[in-house]
């Protein structure tokens, strides 16, 4: 057709101008245009442009080091910044802390959400997502500093009941990233371990009558891509930008490629090693043993979660469940580190706003997700402390959600160190940072809004248990070897509920053979 441009990343990083309100998707570095926006970094330190830039993405774009959206991360480069999760851009909290750019924070769900709708025409997401959290106009609206000052955020209501309206924010440049494209621009996700939201992406601004930029691997002859494995059509496509070093095209932020992360063939036996047993596994145990015969889809978050994981595999329990990870994974051995978001051996692949569609719809029969804060009104914070911006990512989809919730983590942060053995715990050294005080800093999960949906909601550490129930945080169970007074009740903030009888945390959780999880399902 001889519409679509073929260019250097570099060339591609020259087309967006001053102003651009840019639209990208990404999971860490999976589906991220990695090389594109080291060449766009290059261009503004060598010549003061593009200036003011806008810029809007669901997931964390980068891998916690000088990848992603970190090599744009200057000072009249960025101006106003729509985001799900900023933990892995770890420039940007100073710029959003100092006021150099206006900043917003919405639920990764709805954001890839958004660009569906916009891509439509449609004026913006209405949800009951984010009621109650730090981005319901009542405590905040998601805005993140002063200069924020745009209300995004409507409380609307339909049919009597309370809904959150984030009204679309239009793009005019969508820079994604696919494996390869033919001559006439179509883009097949072939070696992606993710097709997150790049269709909707290229969409909403091809619709805006914005610039299609696609980031590939590799260009192939027309008719080389089946029709079905076309997954960006190429009448959406102005540029395609082919790589100078692969480097700059992983499959994820700790793989080059790999086969499996896209297959289900072939992967029959992995190199499987248990935890060590320490307070991670203990943690992880007791996770796992909220788990019953009718449970069947799960969903693990970064982190502590990951462990819980790695304890369903060694229980050989992992097969009886349907694991899910947000951006768009069905089954297979969920990833953990740099591959979070990827799966050995997945069962599906699905786009990422319609894996947030099952999730909203309460698709999630248990979820685990880390824990941070927590206070007496049973309100959770893991997306703000102080000057670092984690963001709040999916949290908020999948907590208010999911049928059951399980937090977990340690109890207090910051140079704790803790002993397992005989079938005890010790606290050798206590971290310096409460986790359980007065008031969290940012409502990332409203307690008592969650509390009132009859919903199971546990909080595992490794020397307690709590119950978040109507009346608050509750105390119902107490790691062997750990004294009340001493090493819970001086560690918070608040004075929790506390249950009759107060029971003691199964003991085959702290010994080193497995805990014959099998058995008891």
């Amino acid at each position: 057709m001889g519409r679509v441009k073929f260019v250097s990343t570099r060339e591609a990083a020259e087309m967006i101008p001053d102003n651009a309100r840019i639209g990208t998707c990404g999971f860490m570095l999976t589906g991220a245009a990695e090389e594109i926006w080291l060449q766009l970094g290059k261009r503004f330190l060598a010549t003061g442009a593009p200036r003011n830039v806008g810029l809007m993405w669901a997931s964390g774009i980068g891998g916690g080091d000088e990848r992603g959206l970190n090599h744009i991360c200057h000072e009249g480069l960025l101006g106003r910044l729509i985001g799900g999760h900023f933990g892995l851009i770890r420039k940007i909290s100073p710029f959003i802390v100092e006021n150099k750019v206006a900043a917003y924070n919405f639920p990764q769900g709805v954001l890839c959400q958004m660009f569906r709708d916009m891509a439509a025409g449609k004026p913006g997401v209405l949800t009951h997502v984010g009621l109650g959290t730090f981005v319901d106009p009542d405590h905040g609206g998601g805005k993140l500093n002063a200069l924020a000052k745009d209300d995004i955020v409507a409380k609307i209501q339909v049919d009597g009941k309370d809904y959150l309206f984030y009204r679309a924010q239009p793009i005019d440049v969508a820079v994604i990233r696919g494996t390869e494209a033919d001559e006439n621009g179509n883009i097949s996700l072939r070696k992606e371990a993710l097709t997150l939201e790049h269709v909707s992406v290229a969409t909403a601004a091809r619709n805006n009558g914005g610039l299609v930029i696609v980031q590939v691997e590799r260009l192939v002859k027309n008719g080389t891509i089946p029709p079905k494995d076309v997954r960006i059509p190429g009448i959406l496509v102005d540029v395609v930008a082919v790589v100078d070093d692969v480097k700059n095209h992983m499959q994820t932020a700790g793989t080059q490629y790999n086969e499996d992360f896209i297959s289900a063939t072939g992967v029959f036996h992995t190199d499987f090693k248990p935890l060590p047993l320490n307070e991670r596994k203990v943690v992880a145990r007791r996770c796992a043993m909220q788990l019953n015969s009718k449970t069947l889809v799960l969903n693990f978050g970064i982190g502590y979660p990951e462990a819980v994981a790695t304890v369903l595999v060694e229980e050989e329990i992992a097969d009886r469940f349907m694991s899910t990870v947000e951006p768009g994974v069905f089954g297979g051995i969920a990833q953990g580190g740099f591959n979070f978001g990827s799966a050995l051996s997945p069962q599906a692949i699905i786009d990422e706003p319609y894996q947030f569609d099952f999730y909203d719809g309460g698709g999630i029969d248990c979820t685990f997700l880390g824990m941070a804060q927590c206070d007496a009104e049973g309100n959770l914070n893991v997306s703000r402390f102080g000057p670092r911006i984690p963001g709040c990512g999916g949290f908020i989809d999948i907590s208010q959600n999911a049928k059951e919730c399980v937090f977990c983590g340690t109890f207090t942060a910051d140079g704790l160190e803790v002993e397992v053995k005989d079938g005890r715990v010790n606290i050798v050294h206590e971290g310096r940072v409460k986790k359980f005080i007065h008031q969290v800093e940012q409502i990332t999960f409203n307690g008592k809004f969650e509390s009132r949906k009859n919903k199971k909601i546990t909080l595992v550490t490794e020397r307690a248990v709590l119950e978040l129930r109507p009346e608050g945080p509750t105390l119902t169970e107490i790691a062997p070897g750990i004294d009340l007074e001493r090493d819970i009740l001086a560690q918070m903030d608040f004075r929790p509920r506390i249950a009759e009888p107060l029971k003691s945390m199964d003991a085959s959780i702290f010994m080193v053979a497995p805990m014959g999880l099998k058995d008891k399902l």
